[in-house]
């Protein structure tokens, strides 16, 4: 059997249209088909208010607020109406994008195939436009500015991890500041809880607290969110290993770390060739401890210019340092987030209301570019939107994982 032909480039005006010849109950079955495959990988898009794509509105999509009213402190007067107040809304609106793939069938494989190959090619498809969806949520909600670091309040790139005290691993003390931070911004709860959004590596260390209760104890399985997983200290967690990690790539192209050889100023020389091509300038790096910023760098001298002073004393770089990545924890460790939610706090659109679309292309719907009826095709596209509504009902905990890849 000859292999699929995969092209794995966007959606483009040729592919938009559903053709005539695939009748409209063979075109619902397949885009019913994409929706139910792709929903279970939506983890980040399940709370948040959802919106149904505007149709001929333009790009533009708009989620509304409404403010809470004041205190209403007067007594009121006997027999006397009062004023009465008013409703006030505002509204935050977000730019559609269309994202989208597709897969080419050879009318061979669908001659000599054993299997539905346009089904099964739709499932894989479905998996791919989940994964594409919730990352594009994913990186929204983690763009938000309520940030807790561990227990510690250090910055993201002190946190260390790895070692057995110190180590910056979630805890429960962490959840409950985070939850003491939406109940202090009058964060509503969603179904009585509010919602966390945690990586496995990051789980693993919560849920060997005592306290913690796994979701079969007390939830029924039609009432679980999707990958629902237990529950401590009044949120309900979801696991999902597309949960944002925050990494730091090799700072040169030969080496994990560099070494100091001299300190001159703010010009750092080093013990690895630099390369032009690995674009030092504005990345973050750790050196005794101490985060600094690359303002400039030379390849041919092997050196770095930092942007902030250096510090004095013990702390001050010398000869045989180590330099390390400073974007993600202490020493090049990977940081996690841990997202928790209280209601309202983001809006997305819908993917079963115009937002995913499932278009196939039968042999023969290829016109004179296919004039032998040699292909079809089976693809999705999908307008979408995650905006950040209210930044103080979401709280993202950055902390370190007791797994160490290295």
């Amino acid at each position: 059997m000859k292999e699929i032909v995969m092209n794995l480039s966007k959606f483009g005006e040729p592919n938009v249209q559903v053709s005539a010849n695939n009748p409209a109950s063979v075109r619902a079955f397949y885009d019913k088909n994409l929706v139910l495959n792709t929903k279970p990988v939506l983890v980040h898009a399940q709370f948040g208010q959802k919106r149904n794509i505007p149709k001929n509105g333009g790009k533009r999509i708009v989620f509304r607020k409404l403010a809470p009213l004041p205190k209403a402190t007067t007594p009121l007067t006997e027999g006397v109406t009062p004023n009465g107040n008013n409703m006030t809304w505002s509204t935050v609106e977000a730019t559609l994008d269309q994202y989208g793939d597709y897969i080419t069938v050879s009318d061979v494989v669908q001659t000599t195939g054993i299997d539905n190959t346009l089904v099964e090619a739709g499932e894989i498809l479905a998996m791919q436009a989940g994964e594409t969806l919730d990352a594009i949520s994913r990186e929204v909600l983690n763009s938000g500015t309520n940030v807790q670091y561990a227990e510690n309040g250090v910055a993201r790139c002190m946190l260390v991890g790895g070692k057995e005290s110190g180590n910056d691993y979630l805890t429960v003390n962490a959840i409950k500041k985070a939850v003491r931070t939406l109940k202090r911004n009058n964060a509503k709860k969603i179904n009585g809880y509010y919602v966390g959004i945690i990586h496995p590596d990051v789980a693993y260390d919560l849920m060997s607290d005592p306290l913690w209760e796994n979701v079969k104890a007390y939830c029924d399985p039609e009432d679980m969110y999707n990958g629902e997983i237990g529950r401590i200290h009044g949120v309900r967690f979801v696991e999902t290993s597309e949960a944002k990690i925050f990494t730091s790539d090799d700072l040169c192209a030969e080496s994990r770390t560099l070494t100091v050889t001299a300190v001159s100023g703010k010009v750092i020389t080093v013990d690895e060739t630099l390369n032009e091509s690995d674009n030092l300038t504005g990345r973050k790096i750790i050196i005794n401890g101490v985060p600094y910023t690359i303002s400039s760098f030379s390849a041919s001298n092997n050196t770095i210019t930092i942007k902030e002073d250096l510090v004095s004393g013990d702390l001050k770089p010398s000869a045989d340092d180590d330099i390390y990545p400073g974007e993600s924890g202490a020493e090049g460790r990977d940081v996690y987030s841990t997202l928790i939610i209280g209601a309202n706090a983001y809006g997305v659109t819908e993917i079963d209301e115009g937002g995913l679309k499932n278009i196939v292309k039968p042999l023969g719907s290829g016109g004179t570019a296919d004039p032998l009826d040699q292909r079809a095709t089976t693809g999705w596209k999908a307008l979408t939107a995650t905006k950040i509504l209210v930044d103080e009902y979401l709280v993202r905990i950055e902390s370190a994982s007791s797994y160490d890849k290295e």
